[in-house]
């Protein structure tokens, strides 16, 4: 008999050899405001169907959890791509970005012609029927040659090209019905699981609605963000032009020693970006608003500060003299910062900066006077003046970078002619394959997790542990203003995860397995295992990655 402690109800019970989680959930009461759609089996993510042969600690998950949620998107992908298959035989669905709190997708019909709203009425109508048939979802795992030949079958090329680029010797794909596909993580057991969701026209194609994660019961509010996809879209054609759409194009061109060419190609467009940006502010800055005053932000591990110093080097080649400094140096003493709920400080809050005296100093700036700069002291808590004084010359250019910048109410008085503002994301462009894109937050996390690691700031435990809550703060502070840039910049590296896993799998493999940091410690590690290694000593020194793998001109 099997041991099975559950940490929803701290209580452990016995089962035969081979139970189910489905079959042992059955045994254990605790209160369940949502449906449990997967578990976490010594702090693995797992489906419920998995089976038990060893005594094992248990938590079960609703989609109010990360790791739940991610079970239910990817078992939603699954219902809507079988339904699209269903529909329009011979289509191609591309789930192409996360937007707007749901995924937008694009079909491409067997005869070339793209969906129409009333295609996408009649696809719903079928990802209806298969749940209310209940439809089960069967895992098989097969020789990686078999699971190679499957897709290829079915016209799956992308799927083919990741698949026989991973080293592995077994894979698993999953059945719905009698369609199989492949997804890097677990599945519901059923299509009955997938209740709710939406599906609607948007920008050409069609969006996959999502549950709101905070509110299960009913759906994400949708929020057009036209100028985010925007950028996804203009990276996304560049990549279909280059044939580097999948994580499987990407891998063939570094099998072919195509490496150095892929890494110079990502720093030309980034910069070629970057001067686009310096170029417009040089014009702005002599039109009739003469705008002296440039705003950036971004989420955390976007790379803010190696982007200010990279725009600071073009706005001089534009004859301009930019100076710059970071909202966190008007953070407010430590012991007046905000707290949450458990008692511990809120840094990410509004409140955490002196917002009245940067606007002010900012005001004063802009108005020829001169000021006293403060620098935080963050070993001691204390914003300190420590004789930094500041001045705007004829041409020359202020940059404020925070989390911040971007709020409203940091730059209330000034009028919004006068500013430039730009607002920096990560988001990848290179899907998994045509229905598993990559998570927009994942390429930020290892690069935080590798910074910490590096500068000695915390353990990749403690940054894992602390990562939902920068997530929330910046669904909270930062990204609420991201549609109110005048540019924004993508600073996604073409190879980046690529680069990254060399220096991640070595930090994450110090993660012990017993604390529950290690679900997303074992997630990431099978995630960045599909990237063929780029070693990174042809990244210069000036590259946005420098900033967080170590090496950068910028950052000492």
């Amino acid at each position: 008999m099997l041991q099975i402690h559950c940490l929803n109800t701290d209580t452990t019970k016995s089962f035969v050899e081979g139970t189910t989680l489905q079959e042992v959930l059955a045994e254990f009461e605790f209160d369940r405001p949502y449906p449990i759609v997967s578990a976490k089996v010594n702090n693995v993510s797992q489906g419920l169907r998995y089976r038990l042969f060893n005594s094992r600690d248990v938590q079960f998950l609703d989609i109010t959890d990360r790791s739940g949620m991610r079970v239910y998107c990817r078992s939603l992908c699954f219902l809507l791509a079988k339904a699209a298959r269903d529909v329009f035989s011979g289509c191609t669905l591309y789930i192409d970005c996360p937007i707007s709190n749901g995924y937008f997708c694009n079909i491409i019909k067997s005869d070339g012609s793209r969906i129409s709203a009333q295609d996408i009425e009649l696809i719903s109508a079928r990802m209806k029927e298969i749940v209310a048939e209940d439809m089960p979802f069967h895992r098989r795992e097969v020789p990686t040659e078999q699971a190679c030949s499957i897709f290829k079958d079915l016209g799956y090329n992308d799927k083919v090209k990741l698949i026989e680029t991973s080293g592995e010797v077994y894979m698993d794909y999953y059945l719905l019905g009698d369609t199989p596909d492949y997804y890097y993580g677990r599945l519901v057991p059923s299509a009955g699981f997938l209740t709710l969701w939406g599906l609607i026209p948007y920008q050409g194609g069609m969006l996959l609605q999502l549950p709101d994660r905070h509110n299960p019961s009913q759906l994400a509010p949708f929020v057009d963000q036209p100028k985010t996809f925007e950028m996804f879209n203009e990276s996304r054609k560049w990549n279909n032009y280059m044939n580097l759409a999948t994580v499987g194009d990407v891998n063939h061109a570094i099998q072919k020693g195509n490496a150095s060419e892929l890494i110079q190609v990502a720093e030309a467009l980034q910069e070629k970006k970057i001067v686009q940006i310096a170029e417009e502010i040089n014009t702005r800055f002599r039109g009739d608003d003469h705008v002296r005053l440039v705003l950036i932000t971004g989420p955390s591990s976007s790379g803010k500060t190696t982007f200010c110093k990279r725009l600071s080097v073009q706005l001089k080649a534009c004859g301009l003299r930019p100076v710059s400094f970071s909202t966190d140096d008007y953070f407010v003493n430590r012991v007046d910062t905000p707290k949450l709920p458990d008692g511990s400080y809120d840094f990410d809050n509004f409140d955490t900066v002196d917002h009245d005296a940067l606007q002010r100093d900012i005001i004063t700036l802009l108005g020829g006077g001169e000021v006293d700069v403060p620098e935080y002291n963050f070993t001691t808590g204390i914003r300190e003046y420590n004789g930094k004084r500041l001045k705007l010359g004829h041409h020359t250019v202020l940059l404020v970078e925070g989390i911040h910048a971007l709020n409203p109410m940091l730059t209330n008085l000034i009028p919004d002619s006068q500013k430039y503002r730009i607002f920096i994301s990560t988001l990848t462009s290179t899907a998994l394959d045509n229905h598993n894109w990559i998570p927009t937050s994942d390429n930020r996390l290892l690069r935080r997790i590798i910074r910490d690691y590096n500068k000695g700031a915390f353990t990749a435990r403690q940054t894992i542990s602390q990562w939902p809550n920068v997530c929330e703060a910046e669904q909270k502070w930062i990204l609420p203003y991201q549609e109110m840039a005048d540019v924004m910049f993508n600073s996604a590296y073409l190879v980046e995860f690529a680069v990254l896993r060399n220096h991640a799998e070595p930090i994450l493999a110090s993660v012990p397995k017993n604390c529950p940091e290690y679900a997303e410690v074992h997630r990431l590690s099978k995630f960045i295992h599909y990237f063929n290694q780029v070693p990174d000593t042809e990244i210069p020194s000036t590259s946005l990655i420098r900033g967080f793998i170590g090496g950068s001109s910028f950052i000492k």
